[in-house]
């Protein structure tokens, strides 16, 4: 059977719309999409990913000017810091009370931005990391890797500062404790 307004044959039991109908054959898929706008909506997506990587190169490029200190343009350590260094500390708690002596070792390499450092009478690790430098001044953030009594804080800040005395450092760490008392520890590093 043929439809007379060339739609074809109708499928064996199909029913066929009324005659007066606008509806001649129903699909089951959409129509075809336009095109019209694709390339417009593809610039933008490429102009919007482009935006977002120079925004995040800039951004980079500050962050990484910025890391270091204006004072000598440099994040590292230096030369005259290179090297392991040990010495003994004395604590002393918020109130100036003293608290304890602790041994204390730290190993630094040239041009590097990162360190070790032991504090051997209690038996705990840690990572430095060069946060500041100024002049002969260095400032490291330690974060504890090893403490199997749990007797060392977790974190800490340490200043390194040329010593008195050829071959030293001057070494001062601040950290809170466990129960939230500053502490701050100073000490010669030979």
């Amino acid at each position: 059977m043929s439809d007379v307004r060339g739609a074809g044959p109708a499928p064996s039991g199909a029913k066929r719309p009324p005659a007066d109908s606008p509806v001649r054959q129903m699909s089951l898929y959409p129509p075809p999409r336009s095109t019209r706008h694709t390339a417009r909506r593809r610039r933008s997506v490429v102009v919007a990913v482009a935006a977002v990587v120079v925004l995040g190169a800039v951004l980079g490029a500050v962050l990484w000017a910025l890391r270091g200190t204006a004072a000598t343009g440099d994040s590292t350590v230096p030369e005259s810091y290179a090297g392991i260094w040990r010495g003994e500390m004395s604590q002393v708690d918020d109130n100036g009370a003293h608290v304890t002596d602790w041994g204390a070792e730290i190993k630094l390499e040239h041009g590097e931005e990162r360190g070790v450092s032991e504090w051997y009478t209690f038996d705990c690790r840690g990572s430095l990391s060069l946060s500041e430098r100024d002049g002969d001044r260095l400032v490291f953030d330690y974060v504890e890797t090893y403490d199997p009594d749990e007797r060392c804080v977790d974190e800490s800040r340490l200043v390194l500062t040329s010593g008195d005395a050829a071959g030293t450092l001057s070494a001062e760490w601040t950290a809170v404790s466990h129960s939230g008392v500053t502490m701050t520890s100073t000490g010669t590093l030979r």
